[in-house]
């Protein structure tokens, strides 16, 4: 059994596995600036750096958590208003949990080449609880900002993304591991060309990557749900994400850590003219805010903290969240957007 660590008689928590960690722990300082009073349960397996998180937060309780059990290791007879995996649920335990207990849960680690047993057990009992699967590229941030900017044409017909990540901001142990593993599965790309969702070798898939200070990196074409959802969302016959890690424009100017993400959409306007948006999300301190946002605008949506709590179902970030406020909370987080 998990040991709790900080007795607030709390009810209703959201629940962060792996709360400690990089993304866990920038989600709930996010939730906890926007919504000081929604109680919070930090999850994690050191209990020292679990009591550190819960404590810089206050009002949030520490739990030592196990994964491998189906009851997670966690203290008898506290609710929670909803299950978010930080990291990898890979006996899906969290999973099961929030269905068992009919609340929200959102994963993020599953990457598109593991997420059949998310789908099934979603599919297996529809009717459990609202499920939100968002292992897009920082939480699907980057999807609804394309989306935001496909709505200025009426017709989509191509769109490339290129994201360029500083080798220095691969995440902590979590993402490390999801690299790690979604490396030794496959280093093909995917894509889709002409309407058609295909899988390439990865020396086709190679891509030459421009940032915004002239550089050039290698990326390559990778398999990732901002594909599918884009791809699906619009329409359009062709779409690519490209990522690539190396030494990001912010590293070169001495300011740290910065991320870039290209995004160029190709089509026709309202009026039937060719249309083209080729532009730059970046920020300053690389991609662990523009995911942490991601986390929690999926918490609050799946909560009813803006807009009607979400009925069980299953989910990705497009079906739930608005682009336009996407776009607008992104720059309040000190997000910027720069013509190409």
């Amino acid at each position: 059994m998990g040991i709790e660590e900080d007795d607030m008689g709390q009810r209703g928590s959201v629940l962060l596995l792996g709360g400690a960690g990089q993304a866990g722990s920038d989600t709930a300082t996010l939730l906890r600036r926007r919504y000081p009073e929604l109680p919070l349960t930090i999850a994690g397996r050191n209990p020292e750096r679990t009591r550190k998180v819960a404590g810089e937060l206050g009002g949030a309780t520490a739990v030592t958590v196990d994964l491998t059990r189906g009851d997670l290791g966690l203290p008898a007879g506290r609710e929670y208003a909803a299950v978010v995996a930080t990291l990898w649920d890979s006996r899906l335990n969290g999973l099961r949990f929030a269905q068992d207990h009919g609340v929200p849960y959102v994963s993020l680690s599953s990457g598109m080449i593991d997420i059949a047993p998310e789908v099934t057990a979603a599919a297996q009992r529809p009717a459990a609880a609202p499920v939100l699967m968002a292992s897009h590229w920082a939480a699907g941030v980057i999807t609804l900002t394309a989306l935001a900017w496909a709505g200025e044409f009426d017709r989509v017909d191509t769109i490339r993304i290129g994201a360029i990540l500083d080798e220095n901001d691969a995440g902590g142990p979590a993402g490390l591991a999801d690299l790690e593993r979604w490396a030794k599965v496959t280093s093909a790309g995917y894509a889709r060309r002409d309407g058609v969702f295909a899988w390439s070798g990865a020396a086709d898939s190679r891509v030459e990557l421009r940032s915004l200070d002239g550089t050039t990196v290698t990326g390559q074409a990778v398999p990732i749900l901002d594909v599918t959802s884009l791809a699906l969302a619009t329409g359009a016959p062709d779409v690519e994400f490209v990522f690539a890690v190396g030494e990001s424009a912010g590293t070169r100017r001495g300011d740290g850590p910065s991320v870039e993400v290209r995004i160029e959409l190709e089509g026709a306007g309202p009026a039937g003219a060719p249309l083209s948006v080729d532009r730059y999300l970046v920020h300053p301190h690389g991609q662990r805010p523009l995911t942490s946002l991601g986390l929690a605008m999926g918490i609050e949506r799946l909560l009813g903290l803006r807009g009607e709590a979400v009925p069980p179902g299953f989910y990705t970030p497009e079906t739930l969240l608005e682009p336009a406020h996407v776009i607008e909370r992104l720059a309040d987080e000190g997000t910027l957007f720069v013509e190409a």
